[in-house]
């Protein structure tokens, strides 16, 4: 199972962005990695196509190994651990382990 899903905030916590936070945009279980908002961006040059008319530079968001983030509190806007409690009714829920809060 994984832990971190589209439309977390996470914190990056190393490489070259590490320190800096974002909205995961997209996870891929496959090869565990996440693609985060304004996050390990990369200029990458292109032809002329359908999808790029103006060809030339564009700067593309690259994924981010999922084993080099962390979920970060909503209570205290800091990176935090976090245990995933089971409800009475079967549904799981994440608890981060700082603040005792739902994420």
């Amino acid at each position: 199972m994984l832990r971190i899903r589209r439309d977390d905030t996470v914190m990056v916590m190393a490489g070259k962005d590490k320190g800096k936070t974002g909205k995961v945009v997209r996870v891929m279980p496959k090869v565990n990695k996440a693609v985060i908002e304004n996050i390990n961006v990369v200029k990458k040059s292109v032809k002329k196509s359908d999808t790029y008319p103006q060809g030339g530079y564009v700067e593309l968001e690259k994924p981010v190994a999922l084993a080099n983030l962390m979920l970060v509190d909503k209570k205290s806007n800091k990176p935090t651990r976090f245990s995933v409690k089971v409800l009475k009714d079967g549904n799981k829920e994440r608890i981060a382990l700082a603040s005792k809060e739902t994420i």
